[in-house]
C-alpha cells in the first residue's frame, strides 16, 4: 500500500514536470500571447491589490507589535524599524502574498480551466490544432511569474508604512530614526531574496493551477475538487520553496 503511494506521488510529480516543460517551450510565443498576457495580468495583479492592500496593511501592524512587544528592555524602539523592514521585505511580504494569492488566483484558474475541460472546450481547441499549453496555460503561467513580485514589491511597501504610522504614533518612535536605521541595516539581498521567492511562488500558484484544472473530470464536483487541491498544494509547495529559496540564499551568512 505505501509503495504504491509513493509510485502514485512520483507519478503525479513526473507529470507536472512533463506539463511544466510543455508550457516552457511555448515561451517563444510570448509576443504573439501578448494581448492575453496582458489579460491575465491585470486579473492576477490589479484585481488582487485590495487584497494584497489589506493583507499587508494588517501584517505591518502585528510586526511592529510583535516586535516592539519581542524587544522590549533589550533592544531600543528606533530599531522597531529594523526588524520590520527586513521581516517584511525577506519573509512576511513574499510568503502571505503567495498564499493569498493561493487561494485567489490558484483556484480561480483551476476552476476556470476545469470548467473549460468538464465541457470538453479543451479537446476542442485540440481539434481545431490549438495547442492549449500555448494558447491557454502559457499566459497564465508567465502572468504569475511577473505579477506576484510585483504585488511582493506593493505588499512591502504597504507593511513598512504601516508599521511606521503605528511606531510613530503608539510607540513614540522617531519617524527619522525608524527610517534611518532601516536604511543603515538594509542589504540589497533583503529585497532580492524575496522577490526571488516571490517568482517562484507565482510560478507553482500558476502552473498548478493549471495543470490540476488540466486534470479535472466529473463535471462540477471535479471542478471543485481541483480547486480545492489547487489551494492544498500550492500553500504547500510555497512553503516549501520557502525553505529552499532562503537556505540557497541566506544559509550560509
Amino acid at each position: 500500500m505505501f509503495k504504491k503511494k509513493i509510485v502514485s506521488i512520483l507519478s503525479l510529480l513526473g507529470e507536472f514536470l512533463i506539463f511544466n516543460s510543455f508550457v516552457f517551450t511555448n515561451l517563444t510565443k510570448f509576443k504573439k500571447r501578448m494581448p492575453e498576457i496582458v489579460k491575465q495580468m491585470k486579473r492576477i495583479g490589479f484585481d488582487s491589490l485590495p487584497l494584497i492592500t489589506i493583507t499587508s496593511a494588517f501584517t505591518g501592524l502585528v510586526t511592529a507589535v510583535q516586535a516592539s512587544y519581542q524587544t522590549s528592555g533589550y533592544i531600543p524602539k528606533s530599531f522597531i524599524g529594523v526588524l520590520v523592514g527586513k521581516s517584511t521585505m525577506i519573509e512576511l511580504a513574499p510568503v502571505l502574498t503567495g498564499l493569498v494569492l493561493a487561494g485567489k488566483v490558484g483556484a480561480s484558474i483551476a476552476a476556470e480551466i476545469g470548467t473549460m475541460k468538464v465541457s470538453e472546450q479543451l479537446d476542442a481547441l485540440e481539434v481545431l490544432a490549438i495547442n492549449p499549453a500555448d494558447y491557454i496555460y502559457m499566459p497564465r503561467v508567465a502572468s504569475g511569474c511577473l505579477m506576484v513580485p510585483l504585488l511582493t514589491i506593493y505588499a512591502n511597501f504597504v507593511g513598512i508604512f504601516s508599521a511606521y504610522f503605528l511606531s510613530v504614533s503608539k510607540y513614540n518612535v522617531n519617524a527619522f530614526s525608524f527610517f534611518t536605521n532601516m536604511r543603515n541595516y538594509f542589504l540589497p539581498s533583503d529585497l532580492w531574496g524575496g522577490l526571488v521567492k516571490a517568482f517562484f511562488f507565482g510560478l507553482i500558484i500558476t502552473s498548478v493551477g493549471c495543470f490540476a484544472g488540466s486534470r479535472a473530470q466529473g463535471g462540477a464536483e471535479g471542478v471543485g475538487k481541483v480547486s480545492t487541491l489547487t489551494v492544498v498544494y500550492s500553500s504547500i509547495l510555497i512553503l516549501i520553496m520557502d525553505f529552499i529559496v532562503a537556505s540557497i540564499l541566506f544559509g550560509s551568512i
